[in-house]
């Protein structure tokens, strides 16, 4: 590897850590719900808030992010969200109250739009032949970082139950969901650290009017031959966009007539990619897992299979997304992830619940358990309907503390066939449209409103991940888990349509060459 791409590769690798963060950050709550429900004594919507407050502050934090990587350059606004990241992170292990929980997650939440601000600093140093690699790279360390969330979840949930003494000594049995939140600590400060060695990008030293700077970087990214017409062509497009305008005149220009095809792109990947409800398997892996009946250490365990299927998903993504397109990887992945929840929905309606006397007999954990007896032998064909009668029976705490020995009990379920569904689910999403967009986003909007767009069609993104977490527990008491799969699943073929009549291909072309194809031709 020459010098040159191995800059290129250290500098997107530095920056794409923060993907690693993110992942662990959002993936760290999954293990948590069930902890902090009971002790904050939480509702459906409670703890929706709680899941989805990150969700909430990358709303407020893509507001001004995309003035503030314009006016103090990425690298700065990078730094400032690795330390969002660590203070969200040690006030969230030490979170008192409800209050302070959603508050200390919100802190992290203002650090999610670094994974907008990595696409774009990787995009603007990366040359053209690599830059599908290289912006893919944030996706490949989200995934790891989940992978290392869910393993650090089990993990500390075997040692809770090993009841071995130093375990007790560290407090890890009271406090087992402060100590799942807290191992992101090291994690921000490692990256945080890190952050301080990569140089601005180019682009935005050139938009800066810092020309001579802009070129001392590019010379260690590319040759001396080709900082000559890098320069040129970053300068042409800066020209023929005109830099020099407010935030509101370039959010305009987003949906004026010659970026149209641009915006239709943009806005339906964005909200496609989080509708499919990725984020609501993710964040709630444990759960989800539980509705299979199989037990909530079993779902912790299942959790890492999530994580380890993301992880080679989207290695197979970055491998090949330079050689199959932008293009057939979106429209193929959406119908593959389509086709996956559709699975997972016939295995859930196809499922009934019933409980027995033996079951009964069995459930020691569960006090005064006679309870049930009124439920023997009744068949429930959803599972709306079965937790009701639990509700009615046992109450709202007792029901939902022992739902996962419940739903392992009762529940007649293809397991094999659902697990199939959602671990397909999981690769079809982390191989295209999960890793894809930001590619996407990193090439399709001209230098000079980027750190408007990019953060703008982020935000998007993240309100609809913020609604698909916020109201996931609440579709799951409400809708039964099958209706839901069904309404991401219509919701993504709606996104499929649209994507099949206006994206274009843009793998092999510059920034520039982009810009040309999605421009209206008069």
């Amino acid at each position: 590897m020459n010098t040159y791409k191995k800059n290129a590769f250290t500098y997107a690798t530095i920056v794409a850590m923060g993907g690693f963060v993110f992942g662990l950050d959002a993936a760290l709550i999954s293990g948590t719900v069930k902890f902090i429900t009971q002790e904050f004594s939480l509702t459906d919507l409670e703890l929706g808030s709680v899941v989805g407050a990150p969700a909430m502050g990358v709303l407020l934090a893509l507001i001004f992010v995309g003035h503030a990587c314009n006016k103090y350059g990425r690298k700065t606004t990078l730094v400032i969200a690795a330390c969002c990241y660590l203070i969200s992170a040690i006030s969230s292990a030490f979170a008192p109250t409800y209050w302070a929980l959603i508050t200390a997650r919100f802190l992290g939440g203002l650090a999610f739009s670094s994974i907008s601000l990595a696409s774009m600093y990787i995009g603007e140093i990366a040359p053209s032949k690599w830059r599908g690699k290289l912006v893919s790279m944030t996706q490949i360390n989200i995934v790891v970082g989940l992978s290392a969330a869910y393993f650090i979840n089990y993990l500390i949930l075997g040692l809770v139950d090993s009841q071995a003494a130093w375990v007790s000594t560290l407090g890890i049995n009271d406090y087992t969901w402060r100590w799942m939140l807290g191992t992101e600590v090291i994690f921000a400060i490692l990256w945080l650290i890190l952050l301080l060695f990569i140089p601005r990008s180019p682009a935005w030293l050139l938009y800066k009017g810092r020309t001579k700077e802009a070129k001392n970087t590019l010379r260690k990214i590319i040759s001396e031959e080709e900082v000559t017409i890098k320069i040129a062509e970053m300068q042409q497009s800066l020209k023929n966009s005109n830099q020099d305008r407010s935030m509101l005149t370039q959010l305009k220009e987003i949906f004026s007539k010659p970026m149209r095809v641009t915006m239709i792109i943009a806005m339906t990947i964005a909200i496609a990619q989080q509708a499919t409800g990725i984020n609501a398997i993710l964040f709630y892996a444990p759960t989800v897992f539980e509705q299979l009946g199989i037990g909530t250490d079993a779902a912790f365990a299942q959790a890492i299979y999530i994580g380890l299927t993301s992880v080679i998903f989207t290695i197979l993504g970055l491998l090949l997304v330079d050689r199959l397109g932008r293009k057939p990887m979106i429209i193929w992945g959406m119908v593959w992830i389509i086709l996956s929840l559709a699975i997972c929905f016939y295995g859930f309606k196809s499922a009934n619940y019933t409980i027995t006397k033996a079951a009964i007999v069995e459930m020691t954990d569960i006090p005064n358990a006679d309870r049930l007896n009124p439920l023997i032998d009744i068949p429930y064909e959803s599972d709306i309907d079965f937790k009701a009668a639990l509700i009615e029976t046992l109450g709202n705490t007792d029901a939902r503390d022992f739902s996962g020995l419940l739903l392992q009990k009762a529940a007649d379920i293809n397991a094999l066939l659902i697990l199939f569904g959602i671990l397909s689910f999981i690769g079809a999403f982390h191989f295209s449209v999960g890793p894809v967009m930001w590619v996407l986003f990193s090439e399709i909007f001209p230098i000079s409103i980027r750190g408007i767009a990019i953060p703008f069609f982020t935000l998007v993104t993240s309100l609809v991940s913020y609604l698909v977490q916020k109201f996931f527990p609440w579709q799951l008491a409400t809708m039964g888990i099958s209706s839901t799969l069904l309404f991401y699943a219509i919701i993504v073929l709606i996104g499929l349509v649209i994507l099949h009549f206006y994206l274009i291909e843009t793998k092999n072309m510059t920034i520039e060459e982009v810009q040309l194809a999605l421009t209206p031709k008069k």
